[in-house]
């Protein structure tokens, strides 16, 4: 399994870090999710770039690499 590590910045609210959370563990491959105002480790078999795409999709304008 490996380990991800995901920045975000302008995550403001307690609704924004569930619909991370949430988006991220509907992801195929995903193990498990730890999801801040900051960023998220994720651990699982997924590409990267697809994480960053998932969180992108909510359009939260936010940051995220």
């Amino acid at each position: 399994m490996t380990h991800y590590s995901l920045s975000f910045r302008g995550v403001e609210t307690t609704e924004q870090v569930n619909r991370i959370t949430t988006v991220l563990m509907m992801l195929d491959g995903v193990e498990s999710v730890e999801v801040g105002r900051h960023g998220a480790d994720v651990e699982g078999r997924v590409k990267p770039q697809v994480l960053i795409e998932a969180v992108k999709s909510l359009k939260l304008a936010i940051e995220v690499s």
